[in-house]
Formats: structure tokens, C-alpha cells, sequence
């Protein structure tokens, strides 16, 4: 970290997010992930002369979700840009981005950090395609070759202000970004396959000075911990150089996890060094009011406010909430078991119907959940946890039976109710019943009535559990408690 009394990091992020299209940005090629090298291409993304681009309706759709959900303004008339640079992975050149003109700006999200919440501002989202991926000594020795598959892909580009002041926050940034653009539908937050990742800008400056300082960019970070552990690295560094009387360069560096530094790529190039204008074989991209509003009535319950409603409405923790918010199927699984709930208990019980399904999702069906990108797979629909406690509250079994039943449902694909009447686990609760049992057991542990009758009332749970092994589990336990201290009374 920097020194608290001398320097103050200052943080933006360039976050690339890749949409959920089926097709790339200009072409109708697969977007999917994964295929054979070089199968998803055509004459558009592999830059062959006269090949002209037409923009996918679909993608600029998602990219103004993005901006909605970010909370900036969609203008209603963006401009697609020319990127001119001579590298092996944009074969014709240049890569085609927004520049003067995006398409989504003037945002902000809040994030919090060690209790305290700060508001990030988001200068611009725009749209832009991807590049080709280079893959180094693949093709034998020092040979590079390229892939295509990835050029043209659509990505939203998310330009944060320089509004972070630590690694901390500028991990939460990120982690909120990802969350606001998985429940939007917009991307769906696999670092590892690369459709989400980033680019941290990063200086110091004099704590009181408001003047930016000179800044460095760590390049293609895709991992949360990297990424806060190269924007340490980096300030340190930064700040070791000052210290010593020296001049920080503006340069992309890159990280290296081995050394646990970051390492200089190339000097940082402005903008003019790209020599951006607008693309001529593209019009201006030019989106209606109504078509906003639509995308906008359109936009699903985004994180933050499930999870208020979850609190004010069902009584949930902050923390429940935010563990039930951590993947956009996993919330849309509670909320459907909890709806289920009140609607069998009735409103008067949303807190304990709210409270009940948290607690059980949580505790017992959370580890069996498969996640894939933005789908998920469940042990039992939420359906069947609803049917299973309200088994539990009426009776009919009791909380530590509900996980042999949910053991059952999982194997065999049957409803709750199904499970408890063809395996005849239904609760005991005939009273006459319960203490034949307990006068069994009473009877044939002598000793144990003697010590519990000295005052030993510690061994009444040996008793209980005598009761529960010989009703198999189905006998009332607060039943079997009363009539127990009756008898041995």
C-alpha cells in the first residue's frame, strides 16, 4: 500500500466484457466459445478485401441493457470508430470501436468496502469487437499463430473515472461490475474462458493534490485476486520510484504471477496514436426512445435491489441476502421457494416462510448447485423445498427428517409428499403410542433411570434417542421430551 501520509493512489478501470450474442458484431459467425481454430470465420471478421460489416441488432440491444443497468444514458445517435493499429490478432488492420462517440455514458454504481460505501463513476460503456487470439510457439518453436474464432466477437468496453484509492476498492468494483452484468443477462462472468476482464490505470499523486500524476496500465487481468494483488505491486512500485527522486513513465505493464511484480510491455500509446475516425463503411448506429424504454421495462430486478427487498420484505439478514444474491439463478431460486412458501402460509408468514427457505437453501442445497456461465443446476426445484417445509411445519415431519426426505427427492426425482408416504416417514404424534415406546425404553435402562432420579437429568437425551432408534426416527420429539420426564418422574 502507499504511504498514508504522502501518496494517494488513484484507480480507473477499463473493463471488456463480451455479450451474450450467438453471432459477432459485424458478421452473422458463431460467437460460442470453445470451437475448432479458425471454423467461426468468414471473409468480414478475417478482413478480406471488400468485405463490409453490418451491425448485429442483438448486441447493440445488450449494450444499452449494460448501460441501463449501470445507470447511464443511452444516446440515442453513437458512432462507430476505426482503431488503426498493426498487430497479428485485427488482420485487416484496424479494429472497429466507438471513440468520440459511445454509445452508453455518464454512469455510476456504489460499492462497499470495509463498511464504507463510495460511488464509482462510469465515464463511458461502448461497443466494440474483439480481437483475434494470438497463441505463442503453438505452432512449433518461436512460431506464433493466430486464431480468428474470437475476432469480431461483441464486447462492451466499461470506462471507469479515477475514482478508486485502493486495490480493496477497485476489487469490489469489479466483483459489483460482473454481478450488475450477469443478472442483466448481459455477460456471463467467466474470467477464466476470457469474456470478462480488465484493464487498471493506475497513478499516485501527493495526498491534498487534486492533479492526476502519471499513470501506468496493467493489461489483461482476468482474475480478482490478480488484480488487486497487481494494483499493490503496482503502487508500491510507483512509489519506490518517487521516493528515490524519480519520474514514474506512462507504460503498459503487464503481470507476472511468478514473481509477484508487474513487467514493462511497451510505452503507452495515446489516442492519437491509434488515429481514430469514424469507420466509413458504417453509418452512425442511430436507436429510438422507444426502443430504450422497451430494453429498459425489459431489464430484470438487478442485485441490490433483490437483495433490499429481501430485507425489508422477508426479514433477511444482509448477510443471507448477499450469499442468496451470489449467482443470478441461485436468487431466482430462493425467490421462487419463498414465493412458493407465502403463498401456502399466507402473507402473515413472509418473515418465517422468508426466513425458513434462506436458512434451507443455504445450509442444504447450495453445495449441490452446478454452475455454468449463467445457468445453474439444482438437486430439487424450489418447488419441492416449499412442499418439504411446509412438510416440516405442519408436522408431518420434523427438521432433522426433512434431510433424509430431501436425500430421497434427490435420488429418486419424486415430490416430498410422495417420499414421505410410499417410505412411511410421516412423524408419530399419537401420544398413546410415543409412551408405549417410552415406557420400552424406560424399562430397559434401569441405570439410567437411576442416574437421571439422583439428578443426573443430563441422561434424558440417551433416553430421547433410544425413543427416536426405535420409531425409526418418526416420533415427535417434543412428544417423545414430555411424555419422557412424565414417565420417569
Amino acid at each position: 500500500m502507499a504511504s498514508a501520509t504522502r501518496w494517494e493512489p488513484v484507480i480507473g478501470l477499463e473493463v471488456h466484457a463480451q455479450l451474450l450474442s450467438r453471432s459477432k458484431l459485424f458478421c452473422g459467425c458463431s460467437a460460442a466459445y470453445g470451437a475448432a481454430p479458425n471454423t467461426n470465420v468468414c471473409p468480414v471478421c478475417l478482413g478480406l478485401p471488400g468485405a463490409l460489416p453490418a451491425p448485429n441488432g442483438g448486441a447493440v440491444e445488450l449494450a444499452i441493457r449494460a448501460g441501463l443497468a449501470l445507470g447511464c444514458t443511452v444516446q440515442l445517435e453513437s458512432r462507430f470508430a476505426r482503431k488503426n493499429y498493426f498487430y497479428p490478432d485485427m488482420a485487416k488492420g484496424y479494429q472497429i470501436s466507438q471513440y468520440e462517440l459511445p454509445l452508453d455514458t455518464d454512469g455510476a454504481i456504489e460499492i462497499d468496502v470495509d463498511g464504507v460505501t463510495r460511488r464509482v463513476g462510469i465515464e463511458r460503456v461502448h461497443l466494440e469487437e474483439d480481437a483475434a487470439k494470438n497463441l505463442h510457439g503453438s505452432g512449433g518453436g518461436r512460431t506464433t499463430v493466430v486464431d480468428f474464432n474470437r475476432a469480431g466477437v461483441p464486447l462492451v468496453e466499461i470506462v471507469s473515472r479515477p475514482d478508486m484509492r485502493s486495490a480493496a476498492e477497485t476489487e469490489a468494483y469489479l466483483r459489483k461490475i460482473r454481478e450488475i452484468l450477469m443478472f442483466a443477462g448481459v455477460n456471463d462472468g467467466n474470467l477464466e474462458e476470457g469474456s470478462f476482464r480488465c484493464d487498471a490505470n493506475v497513478s499516485l499523486r501527493p495526498v491534498g493534490d487534486e492533479r492526476l500524476g502519471t499513470r501506468t496500465e496493467l493489461k489483461n487481468i482476468n482474475s480478482f485476486r490478480f488484480v488487486r494483488m497487481a494494483i499493490e505491486s503496482e503502487i508500491v512500485r510507483q512509489e519506490a520510484v518517487l521516493a528515490g527522486g524519480g519520474a514514474v513513465v506512462q507504460e503498459t505493464r503487464g503481470w507476472n504471477e511468478a514473481s509477484g511484480t508487474t513487467v514493462a510491455m511497451r510505452t503507452k500509446e495515446e489516442a492519437h496514436d491509434y488515429r481514430y475516425f469514424p469507420d466509413p463503411d458504417l453509418p452512425p448506429l442511430v436507436v429510438s426512445e422507444a426502443r430504450v424504454s422497451a430494453v429498459r421495462e425489459a431489464l430484470p430486478e438487478l442485485p441490490d435491489a433483490r437483495r433490499a427487498r429481501w430485507q425489508r420484505e422477508l426479514g433477511l439478514t444482509a448477510y443471507d441476502a448477499q450469499v442468496l444474491s451470489s449467482h443470478p439463478r441461485v436468487a431466482d431460486y430462493f425467490d421462487a421457494a419463498a414465493t412458493a412458501l407465502v403463498s401456502a402460509w399466507g402473507e402473515g408468514a413472509k418473515p418465517d416462510a422468508g426466513k425458513k427457505a434462506a436458512n434451507f437453501v443455504q445450509s442444504e442445497i447450495l453445495g449441490d448447485v452446478s454452475i455454468d456461465g449463467l445457468e445453474a443446476r439444482f438437486p430439487v426445484p424450489a418447488e419441492g423445498v416449499a412442499e418439504l417445509l411446509g412438510l416440516v411445519r405442519d408436522g408431518t415431519i420434523n427438521s432433522k427428517m426433512a434431510k433424509d426426505v430431501l436425500a430421497r427427492m434427490r435420488a429418486s426425482g419424486r415430490s416430498a409428499r410422495a417420499v414421505v408416504d410410499e417410505g412411511g416417514l410421516a412423524q408419530v404424534t399419537d401420544a398413546a403410542e410415543i409412551e408405549r415406546v417410552v415406557r420400552e425404553v424406560v424399562e430397559a435402562s434401569p441405570k439410567q433411570v437411576d442416574q437421571y432420579r439422583a439428578g443426573q437429568t443430563k441422561v434424558l437425551g440417551y433416553f430421547v434417542g433410544q425413543v427416536m432408534k426405535a420409531t425409526k426416527g418418526t416420533a415427535n420429539p417434543q412428544i417423545v421430551n414430555e411424555l419422557l420426564r412424565k414417565v420417569l418422574s
